[in-house]
Order: structure tokens, then C-alpha cells, then sequence
């Protein structure tokens, strides 16, 4: 099980700002491109996306969806990797003073990707980590996250069903 955390100089809000906004989510996490919505409004419970993953000639269609969300304070996610299986990612903020405790666990759930899990695979997953939470702190530290709009309750931000980027 991958665990990484880092302090984030920015506050829990303006970190949840970033992760709400479906349409960022290929500049903080590490692998994606083309990220397009597939359903839902992220970061909702169901909502997805659809992303490719390039490794030199080999290309990759791999789906998250959202399966747990409280706004505000925690966001997890399950990549579905094809015949690799399945991955659960959980992002949890902590409020740590006026700044932000950002913490990932990651591990598989499904597929051969559990039983090729091993010291190597944990390594790798937390040097991607490790560039992900540096993503994640450079857009919120540098006031590039995104202001949802107060009205909005639910924490939402980005994409709904058929109507691309808010």
C-alpha cells in the first residue's frame, strides 16, 4: 500500500478547489493525457473520466471514477487500468494550520495488478507520488486553482454530462 503525504502552502479549500475541477485533473496527476468527462459531475459520487496513458509506442484507455467524495476534506477515486485491473486512490486534506496536510493511499483492488504488486511496484507508485503531490502543490501554492462558485453546495466544479468544460 502506497502512502505519501506533503504539506501543502495553501489552504484545504483552495487544494479542493484544484481536485474539484474536472478539467485539471490532467495537470496534477501524473500519466493522463487527452482527459475527457465520460458522466456525472466530477467530483460527485459515479462521475468519470477517461484519459489515455502513453508509453512510448503503447497507448492506454483507462477510466477513473469517483466513489467517495466529501467536499472539502476527501476525494477517492478508482482507475480502472483494463486487463491490468483496478486501483483505489484515496486523497484525504487536513487542515494544518493555515496550510494543508495532503495525504494519498494507494493500492490495487481488482485484476493481476494485485498480484504484481510488489517492493518495485510500491517504489515506482511512490515516485509517482511524489511528482503528483509536487503538481498539486505548485497549482494551489501559486493561486493557479480554480474559485467555485459560493453558491454551489456540493463542492462541484468542471464537467457535467454533455456539456464538456464549465
Amino acid at each position: 500500500m502506497a502512502v505519501r503525504h506533503r504539506l501543502v502552502q495553501a489552504t484545504p479549500q483552495a487544494v479542493w478547489d484544484v481536485l474539484a475541477d474536472g478539467s485539471r485533473y490532467g495537470e496534477w496527476v501524473v500519466g493522463p493525457s487527452e482527459v475527457t468527462p465520460e458522466g456525472g459531475q466530477w467530483p460527485r459520487v459515479g462521475a468519470t473520466i477517461s484519459y489515455e496513458i502513453r508509453l512510448g509506442p503503447v497507448r492506454l484507455r483507462n477510466v477513473s471514477v469517483v466513489r467517495r467524495c466529501e467536499p472539502g476534506s476527501a476525494l477517492e477515486i478508482e482507475a480502472k487500468a483494463g486487463r491490468l485491473g483496478t486501483a483505489r486512490i484515496a486523497i484525504e486534506l487536513r487542515p494544518w494550520g493555515e496550510h494543508c496536510l495532503v495525504i494519498v493511499d494507494e493500492h490495487p483492488l481488482r485484476g493481476p495488478g494485485g498480484l504484481l504488486h510488489n517492493v518495485g511496484v510500491e517504489a515506482l507508485i511512490q515516485v509517482r507520488h511524489r511528482a503528483m503531490l509536487a503538481r498539486l502543490a505548485k497549482l494551489c501554492e501559486s493561486g493557479e486553482g480554480c474559485r467555485p462558485d459560493p453558491a454551489n453546495t456540493a463542492g462541484t466544479v468542471g464537467w457535467e454530462t454533455g456539456s464538456g468544460h464549465a
